[in-house]
């Protein structure tokens, strides 16, 4: 009887540690407090409800027992939701704008080191691991840049590590990496750019100023259509966010600068939809956004990805579930990756397809494989 007691509390004990990162149920300062009394750097997942990536890493990557025992053993582990309660002044102070954030840094407050995005387990652990790496120290790496080091690889890490928490120092940094370099090329514009928040962004400075040599690894159309969706996010981020200031009419006449009539038309609706979604009116939503996308053959792989994952997480009818699996095949013939294939699985499975869910899952996970 006594072996048996002991084994079955191996066995809880196990299971207790294979549950994936421990997540402190505490305020910031407590976990300060924490991390200085056990000598460790504080992981922070800053996230929202609205991420998807962020529901993704939660699902996937976080329960990972190997993810667990990297980060409960080396960090304090907190989840802080970036548009409440604490989490609002902190996304201010730590100029967090992209979900997921994931930010390391000391019992003092200082930042150390900062990642973003979807992560695999074992890049995610690399994450924790280069949180730790001396070399990867943000202040280090700032004194070499104040030196002089140009180094290519140098400079495009130091722009990934700083351009989500201070674009002064990001711009400067750009501007060296461009120099750097005998031409720049698609790969580069796509850094900067993705990188670009709106056009009141130091980068969007950058961005208009540098055409000309931008426009020797992009073509004119291309460069023209990248930045009329900065100026269209950023018409219909204020519009999201200030309805009372922004109205249909005035925010349709701003749109008109930039986009035909059919554009400014389509961007309004999804904007009211996903803000229909944020405020949980899934019949709104998923009306305003049928409307939206009934027209899609323009429309990128990213936003018809989208679109159809937010359809796979909130709605329920038939009908509009099977027009999504339409988007995530479109998503998936423009530019097949992981995100829209297991999107594609998703919205078959909850059809009740099962055949099709089943070859679409298999080919998610081969590509996640792949992405190893």
């Amino acid at each position: 009887m006594k072996k048996l007691i002991i084994l079955s509390l191996i066995i809880f004990g196990a299971c207790f540690y294979a549950q994936g990162i421990k997540f402190e149920e505490t305020s910031l300062s407590l976990a300060k407090a924490k991390a200085k009394k056990e000598n460790k750097l504080i992981f922070i997942d800053a996230y929202t409800s609205w991420c998807a990536p962020c529901k993704l890493m939660a699902k996937n990557v976080f329960p990972s027992s190997n993810v667990g025992n990297y980060y409960n053993d080396n960090f304090i582990n907190v989840k802080i939701d970036m548009e409440k309660g604490e989490g609002i002044e902190l996304a201010k102070k730590y100029k967090i704008g992209s979900y997921p954030t994931y930010l390391f840094i000391d019992s003092t407050g200082k930042e150390i080191y900062r990642d973003s995005g979807s992560h695999d387990e074992n890049s995610f652990i690399q994450v924790g691991k280069n949180a730790q790496d001396p070399n990867k120290n943000l202040s280090t790496l700032k004194e070499k840049f104040e030196k002089g080091e140009n180094n290519p690889d140098f400079l495009k890490n130091l722009i990934n590590l700083t351009v989500r928490s201070d674009q002064d120092f990001a711009v400067k940094v750009f501007e060296r990496y461009f120099n750097s370099k005998t031409q720049i090329d698609k790969a580069d514009v796509q850094l900067l750019t993705s990188n670009i928040i709106g056009t009141a962004s130091q980068l969007y400075n950058f961005f208009q100023e540098k055409k000309s040599i931008i426009l020797k690894a992009i073509s004119e159309e291309e460069y023209n259509t990248i930045d009329k969706k900065i100026k269209t996010n950023t018409l219909f981020y204020r519009f999201q966010h200030d309805p009372n200031k922004f109205t249909d009419d005035s925010s349709l006449a701003e749109a008109s600068k930039f986009l035909s009539k059919e554009e400014a038309q389509k961007e309004l609706l999804k904007c009211k939809a996903y803000n229909a979604l944020s405020q949980k009116d899934i019949a709104t939503f998923e009306a305003l956004m049928l409307e939206a996308y009934k027209e899609y053959s323009t429309v990128s792989d990213e936003d018809l990805s989208k679109a159809a994952w937010y359809f796979s997480e909130n709605v329920n009818t038939k009908s509009s579930l099977e027009k999504a699996i339409v988007w995530a095949q479109e998503s998936v013939r423009k530019n097949k990756n992981y995100y829209n294939v297991d999107t594609l699985a998703r919205l078959y499975q909850k059809v009740g397809d099962d055949v099709q869910a089943k070859k679409w899952k298999e080919e998610a996970d081969q590509l996640k494989m792949s992405e190893k």
